[in-house]
């Protein structure tokens, strides 16, 4: 079982590139307080808050995956370059169906270089 780094609030940590670090290898979920069942729902993961995450050869993300707790909802490959020489985040809009009356949405990056990255989970109400 690979490692899986967990974020950390980068106003806690006092060295700037150890802030670099852990903030553009994190994704941040975005999305909606609740969602209605059965109907689609978009969440969208970024790579990074502040800091942008290189998309070279060698060093990129090379995916995005969507968690419904320990479920798999979705997973987005990329290969190097797909940026380009854009200094942009890494951004990626999920469409789910939502079933059961919650999620428990997690989202990890894989990063070539540095590994796996898992966000802050994000708790979403589902409405009948």
């Amino acid at each position: 079982m690979p490692k899986i780094n967990k974020y950390v609030d980068i106003d806690t940590v006092e060295r700037e590139a150890k802030k670099d670090l852990i903030d553009r290898h994190s994704p941040f979920i975005h999305c909606a307080e609740t969602a209605k069942q059965g109907e689609p729902f978009e969440v969208t993961v970024k790579m990074g808050n502040e800091y942008t995450h290189p998309d070279d050869f060698d060093h990129y993300i090379e995916s995005v995956s969507l968690f419904n707790g320990e479920t798999l909802l979705a997973k987005a490959t990329y290969v190097p370059g797909t940026l380009g020489n854009v200094k942009a985040h890494n951004t990626t809009t999920f469409t789910v169906i939502p079933t059961g009356k919650k999620l428990n949405l997690v989202a990890h990056g894989y990063c070539t270089k540095h590994g796996i990255w898992e966000g802050t989970p994000v708790e979403v109400a589902v409405e009948a």
